[in-house]
């Protein structure tokens, strides 16, 4: 058929023979569709419109024919559509960029494939409110039973905040009787040991009466008629130890009294042995009587001969003159060591030899060999490792054959030279160690610790012997004065105390720092004592009167973090946190600085005779100043 008769074909029909037409086409797709395509017509959706593809012209063309019954003009329609008509019609589609002509079979694949897909989100979507009204049915039941637990939780809560005010008001009723039984048994333990320590006189002066009788005696025999004259000197003698005794008790309850013991002992070689015999006993009795085990009790005539005759090292009276003559010039800087790649935290010297321990945060102690007799300068002669964090201080032994070193992992450890440096004797706390000294005996061990105490520690039973509680605040510092069993404290509650390591006992407070207290030391020439704070403030103190400082030295506004008195006990060495090493003249309270540190100083120490001074710093350095 020619385009002519395809145009034509609309006029021949009314509007009615059309409608009538789409009619019964509608109701061909209804018979022909599934029921389900039927009922989603009916339904259509609202969200999702579907295009509408007309068919095919020659379809249509078809269609139309056959309605109107025209067979042989449908059949000329298609020898001209499948001949001339649809090469024709091809090129034209083809000019006209169309490929593919949409039909109502195509219509309806493209709906079916949509429909497929609305069907499947359906049933994924009708899944996850399922689950979603599962979830939140548990989380409200999960809701309602912490609910319930929070409401529990909250009165246990209130009752316990009422037991808590009610406790702490039952405490502060306890605190008045608490404090008068505390003093009261304070004054007791100090009437106790100055009656011991009369008792330990009575006894003394009676032997050594008893003893220069049974001299004069003698002497009378032996030297006859020149026996007048020769027993005047024991007579000298005599009448000034009662008169030393006599005069020194009185300075003070707390601190003289242990001292006058020390000052008693060297009065004559024949009255060592009855004096140590007379006071043992009282002391067997106090301290040795619970622990059977452990090791007597430290006296001060037993430690005074062994740390002069055994360590060699120089009298306070020897150290003087040599010292004087060196600190007439200034000190420089003679060499240094790279002792460590971490920062030092400790340096001590050796009792008899030049030689120099230093402990750091690297978790290892070194032992170094000072120059002295043309020696390599700086060379290592031991190292130990064993501690699992930084390492806060180190001793030696008055032996030198042990080296004793605290640590931030809560332990003091003991190291033996003989077996080359190897750990012998570990002491567990529960908190860091700051520090440690060496009873002059060899057999004690103090340190201090971040619970605010202070330990006793017996070498030979391993174990505590004596705790020293009093201070609020951590303790940061312990050492033994020289030749006694006075221990002294410093701690970050900014005062010090003095022990009696005998009994326990607190014997005197030192308070005038306004900051936390860092270091304290003693002097090894007479009662003076020197502490330093976290703000550079340097307090010299005397044992004898501790309610009111000596001097001070500002040596801030960084911290002091340790001092150090020279043998002769006339210069004082400060590690500051400015680099800086500062060396103060304690009579005349003039400092000088020694730069050298790359970072903070954080110990100071002097060599035997005074003349020499070591600091180690947190670059890793150990300076010699000379």
């Amino acid at each position: 058929m020619s385009v002519r008769r395809t145009e034509r074909a609309p006029e021949v029909f009314s509007e009615e023979a059309m409608s009538a037409e789409e009619e019964a086409f509608e109701a061909m797709l209804m018979e022909a569709a599934p029921p389900t395509a039927v009922c989603r017509n009916l339904r259509p959706s609202k969200q999702q419109i579907v295009p509408k593809i007309p068919e095919a012209v020659d379809d249509f063309l078809r269609n139309v024919l056959q309605r109107a019954g025209l067979g042989r003009t449908m059949i000329s329609f298609e020898e001209e559509w499948y001949g001339s008509a649809q090469k024709l019609m091809t090129q034209t589609l083809r000019r006209a960029g169309v490929l593919l002509v949409p039909d109502a079979l195509t219509h309806r694949q493209l709906i079916q494939g949509q429909l497929d897909t609305v069907h499947r989100d359906t049933d994924l979507l009708r899944q996850e409110v399922l689950h979603a009204g599962e979830r939140l049915l548990r989380t409200q039941r999960e809701r309602d039973f912490y609910w319930l637990q929070y409401q529990r939780v909250a009165e246990h809560k209130s009752r316990l905040m009422e037991d808590l005010h009610q406790l702490k008001k039952h405490l502060q009723s306890y605190r008045p009787a608490l404090r008068r039984l505390e003093d009261t048994i304070q004054e007791a333990l100090r009437k106790k040991m100055l009656l011991s320590l009369k008792k330990d006189r009575v006894q003394n002066s009676k032997a050594l009466n008893q003893q220069d009788s049974q001299i004069k005696k003698e002497r009378s025999i032996k030297s006859g008629g020149s026996g007048p004259q020769d027993t005047e000197a024991p007579h000298s003698e005599d009448t000034r130890a009662p008169h030393s005794e006599d005069t020194e008790a009185p300075h003070s309850e707390d601190t003289e009294a242990p001292h006058s013991e020390d000052t008693e002992a060297p009065h004559s070689e024949d009255t060592e042995a009855p004096h140590s015999e007379d006071t043992e006993a009282p002391h067997s009795e106090d301290t040795r009587a619970p622990h059977s085990e452990d090791t007597e009790a430290p006296h001060s005539e037993d430690t005074r001969a062994p740390h002069s005759e055994d360590t060699g090292v120089p009298t306070c009276s020897r150290g003087p003159e040599t010292e004087h003559e060196t600190m007439e010039t200034p000190l420089s800087l003679s060499y240094s060591i790279r002792a460590h790649k971490l920062p030092i935290s400790c340096i001590h010297l050796h009792p008899r030899k030049l030689i120099v321990a230093s402990a750091s945060d690297d978790r290892s102690w070194r032992l170094w060999l000072l120059q002295a007799h043309g020696e390599k300068v700086g060379q290592m002669v031991l190292t130990g490792e064993g501690h699992s964090d930084w390492l806060s201080g180190c001793s030696f032994h008055p032996d030198g054959g042990k080296l004793a070193t605290t640590s931030g992992d809560s332990t003091v450890r003991l190291w033996d030279f003989s077996r080359g440096g190897g750990c012998v004797l570990t002491l567990s706390h529960s908190r860091p160690t700051w520090g440690c000294c060496f009873h002059s005996c060899g057999h004690f061990l103090a340190s201090c610790y971040a619970d605010r105490t202070a330990r006793l520690w017996d070498l030979s039973s391993q174990r505590c012997t004596l705790t020293l509680r009093r201070h609020t605040a951590s303790v940061n510092s312990v050492c033994f004065l020289p030749f006694s069993d006075l221990l002294l404290t410093c701690s970050a509650d900014k005062t010090l105390a003095l022990w009696d390591a005998r009994l326990g006992v607190c014997t005197a407070i030192f308070q005038g720092h306004q900051h936390p207290c860092n270091h304290s030391t003693y002097s090894m020439a007479g009662h003076t004592v020197a502490s330093c704070d976290s703000c550079g403030i340097i307090n010299l103190w005397d044992i004898r009167k501790p309610a009111v400082s000596m001097a001070t030295v500002d040596a801030g506004p960084r911290a002091a973090n340790q001092v150090a008195f020279s043998p002769s006990g006339r210069t004082l060495a400060v590690a500051c946190s400015d680099g800086l090493v500062r060396v103060v003249e304690v009579d005349s309270l003039v400092s000088s600085s020694l730069p050298g540190h790359r970072d903070s100083v954080q110990s100071v120490a002097f060599d035997h005779r005074g003349g020499t001074v070591l600091s180690a710093g947190s670059d890793g350095l150990i300076n010699v100043w000379a």
